[in-house]
């Protein structure tokens, strides 16, 4: 939590929040829930994604539009191989705040306060950028807003019509294999689309074909700001916070004790939770018992986060325990931040392979356990980065050098997104294939 020096203008802050319309609304955290609960129960699939960190200096229009199409790209590759509804949520409109391993950054003998997301301080290094200023919170909630009124308009006004499936490739993809194959799913939509129309089924009139849901996430970190725009409910008088559909817990905000834990505990919202190789099957139960005593469906995605070498051998302590105790969870894969190396020239990456091999774990551990491989949670973008080394479009380590702009973790670019949809496209198939033997 950042200490902020001057503790009136945090609080004259904290009270304009509270005045502030809520960014999102109960019933559309509720009715998250219960998409995830079909999620749960093994009928749906869970796609999250967006930046590492979103910033004030990259907020534009476009960067927006194309992160959430190539979402749109990955939700209908896996939705036309598993045959089943995927579920979209975007790390975005609020994923500002970040944790860092070390409340200090040093640089060139010089030691300042870490950066610790837009909405809290700066990102140049200098002792006045690093200084937490309350007014961040404000510029955050504004940026946020703005996101979600486009977010909105994209999922719900034509944008995202299934119509529009060839336009949804952005132009610097094509060069990938990937976008081959895309093109020719494209098609065979298109073909369905038509036969639709030719039995008297006009598409245009179907509002499932129309537009997509589409919901915000993001780490429930800066409490100062969850707090103020949380409220309650005039329908059923529950508490949600208004901030996002979904809030998750991080690593390192999980522990016994934790003021994260206490303040999700009384929301509606549905709730992630990171589960990495320092999460206990003990502690994991007490968490989940404190966090979903009535074991709500819908309500708790466990994202598992352990690296590609240690994906089987720590996860599946963690699943038994939970299928043991009956609690009703999503199972998600975040294959990314046990992932991360330093490349030869400095900077931080996180090779593709390495990406794709956590997820087969995660596949090949919730196969073996009779349990549902149940979602991906995933930093990506929209825009042409080179970030990640490998992928079909292969990133050297040389090439780092050439798009390299995040503003903290590397993410994926649309090409590798793409990519890693329709890898993981192949393995619900076999899942589905193994259900499917299994029942007969």
């Amino acid at each position: 939590m950042p200490a902020y020096p001057d503790a009136e203008k945090l609080g004259e802050v904290e009270t304009t929040l509270t005045s502030f319309p809520p960014l999102v609304f109960a019933g559309e955290a509720r009715a998250l829930k219960a998409e995830l609960a079909k999620v749960g129960a093994g009928k749906g699939f869970l796609l999250q994604g967006g930046d590492c960190a979103e910033s004030f200096a990259e907020f534009h229009p476009n960067t927006i539009r194309d992160t959430f199409r190539v979402l749109l790209q990955m939700a209908v590759v896996l939705t036309f191989a598993s045959k089943q509804p995927v579920v979209k949520v975007g790390r975005m409109a609020g994923q500002f705040a970040k944790p860092r391993s070390s409340p200090v950054e040093a640089q060139g003998g010089v030691e300042l306060p870490s950066y610790l997301g837009d909405n809290i301080n700066g990102i140049d290094f200098t002792p006045e950028s690093r200084i937490p200023d309350p007014d961040r919170m404000l510029r955050a909630y504004s940026q946020s807003a703005a996101t979600l009124n486009l977010l909105r308009a994209f999922a719900g006004g034509g944008y995202a019509n299934l119509r529009q499936v060839h336009q949804w490739t952005l132009d610097f993809v094509g060069r990938s294999p990937w976008a081959a194959k895309f093109t020719e799913m494209a098609d065979k939509i298109g073909e369905a689309l038509d036969f639709m129309q030719a039995c008297g089924v006009d598409p245009s009139s179907v509002p499932q074909l129309q537009g997509t849901s589409f919901y915000t996430s993001h780490e429930a970190l800066l409490l100062q700001y969850e707090q103020a725009m949380t409220r309650q409910d005039s329908l059923t008088g529950d508490w949600y916070d208004t901030s996002a559909h979904m809030l998750w817990i991080g690593d390192r905000t999980r522990f016994d004790g934790s003021a994260h834990v206490e303040f999700l505990r009384g929301v509606g919202n549905p709730i992630g939770m990171k589960c990495g190789p320092s999460l206990a099957p003990d502690a994991l139960l007490r968490l989940l018992d404190t966090l979903n005593p009535a074991r709500e469906a819908g309500r708790i995605t466990l994202i598992s986060r352990f690296g590609h070498d240690k994906v089987e051998a720590g996860l599946p302590a963690l699943v038994r325990a939970v299928k043991r105790e009956g609690h009703p969870v999503v199972w998600s894969c975040d294959p990314m931040h046990g992932n991360v190396i330093k490349a030869d020239n400095g900077y931080k990456t996180r090779p593709f392979d390495r990406i794709l091999s956590e997820v087969k774990g995660f596949f090949a551990v919730h196969r073996a356990e009779g349990t549902h491989a149940g979602g991906i949670h995933i930093e990506m973008t929209g825009k042409d980065v080179t970030e990640c080394t490998g992928g079909a479009i292969a990133i050297t380590q040389e090439g780092l050098a050439d798009r390299y702009h995040t503003h903290c973790d590397p993410r994926l670019n649309a090409g590798q997104s793409l990519e890693l949809a329709f890898l993981l496209a192949e393995m619900l198939n076999l899942e589905l294939a193994g259900s499917k033997a299994e029942a007969a």
